[in-house]
């Protein structure tokens, strides 16, 4: 089998994870490699996410390299295993990766915090305020790659009504709940569709109100998506160049402190339905 040229964020964490398993137990790529009895390239292949990764060879490493957490260890041997392509397959060569990247790290979360700061998050858009957040690209798209972002956009939206959704909450600044993508028929129905959405079982939403105090991540949006073990948490934060993804302990743990403070100034649930609620009337 050819190695992979690009390997997706799923399977390049997997690598990074073996990678960080090795060096926990202190071992160099060549002690690891004569400890298996293979050679070095393998070993350096496997962390870059090169080649696939078998549930057997996880877990072979997981016990050359003694670790010692058979949850995580479980948890990395299941992401060999995903043999079924998604959905968001479908768009590759004709979107960029981050955002198949953004659709699998959806699809495989536990949980979902999402913080945006000047439009609804996309799990949470109309069809018609979609499409006139993508028009406000710069440079503009052809009306081809406009439908077919447009169509991924709305895909998205699917992992909400799956059997077994991940649970969601949602923190949208004052700003975004003004902002007109679209003319005033479309944001009071995209604003609609925030209380509806917020009736769900899965999904909670909470308004930060203008006259609020400041919080950390003002001016920027991020998604942090939790994974089967906490080692495999996952942050996400929106670029003028696309998505970033954040996986390393320290990152991990700064963006759990800022979504803790950030969520101290939200309105509650409630009170949130109320604002959302009085915006939509006064447009």
């Amino acid at each position: 089998m050819p190695p992979r040229s690009t390997p997706t964020a799923r399977q390049a964490r997997l690598g990074t994870e073996l990678r960080r398993m090795r060096e926990h137990a202190g071992l160099g790529m060549q002690e690891a490699a004569e400890l298996l009895g293979v050679g070095r390239s393998l070993i350096t292949n496997m962390e870059l996410a090169k080649f696939g990764v078998s549930e057997e060879r996880v877990r072979t490493l997981a016990a050359t390299y003694n670790c010692p957490d058979d949850a995580y260890v479980d948890a990395l041997a299941a992401m060999t295993g995903e043999r079924k392509k998604g959905w968001w397959e479908e768009y590759r060569g004709t979107l960029a990766v981050g955002g198949l990247d953004l659709a699998e790290l959806e699809h495989h979360a536990r949980s979902l915090e999402v913080v945006q700061i000047m439009h609804i998050p996309g799990l949470l858009q109309t069809e018609d305020y979609a499409r006139a957040v993508l028009g406000e690209a710069v440079p503009g798209w052809s009306p081809a790659e406009l439908r077919r972002r447009l169509s991924h956009r709305l895909r998205r939206r699917d992992v909400l009504d799956r059997d077994d959704p991940p649970a969601c909450t949602f923190i949208i600044h004052e700003a975004a709940l003004h902002t007109r993508f679209g003319d005033r028929e479309v944001l009071i129905a995209q604003l609609n569709h925030l209380l509806d959405a917020s009736e769900r079982a899965n999904v909670t939403i909470r308004a930060i109100p203008l006259r609020s105090e400041g919080f950390p991540v003002a001016g920027v949006s991020l998604t942090y998506a939790t994974g089967p073990v906490p080692q495999l948490d996952t942050v996400q934060l929106d670029t003028a160049y696309g998505s970033a993804f954040l996986d390393a302990e320290s990152q991990l743990t700064n963006h759990r402190g800022i979504l803790k403070r950030t969520a101290k100034v939200a309105l509650s649930a409630v009170e949130s339905r109320d604002f959302i609620r009085s915006i939509a009337q006064r447009i």
